[in-house]
């Protein structure tokens, strides 16, 4: 029997969640009806926070490694975003 670690156990997590996260974002996006909409909306909150619990949880263990962004391509970044909202 294969025992799985749990980085394996937290990445196939992660993945899970990414790919929920995207289905309901499609379906947030093509959905007409406002209450129901709403309730996807929720759950789209709910499963963003369990993603983010994951990522956490790894990064924390040395299992999801991401390297320190420089200064300056933070601020460039920010500034092309702020640009594209206005």
């Amino acid at each position: 029997m294969q025992e799985f670690t749990d980085k394996e156990i937290l990445a196939d997590g992660l993945s899970t969640q990414k790919s929920a996260t995207e289905k309901f974002n499609t379906f947030a996006n093509e959905c007409v009806h406002d209450n129901l909409r709403g309730t996807i909306m929720n759950i789209l909150e709910q499963e963003h926070n369990i993603s983010t619990d994951v990522f956490n949880l790894m990064h924390q263990r040395g299992m999801y490694e991401t390297p320190p962004a420089e200064a300056k391509k933070v601020m460039e970044a920010q500034q092309k975003f702020s640009q594209s909202v206005k």
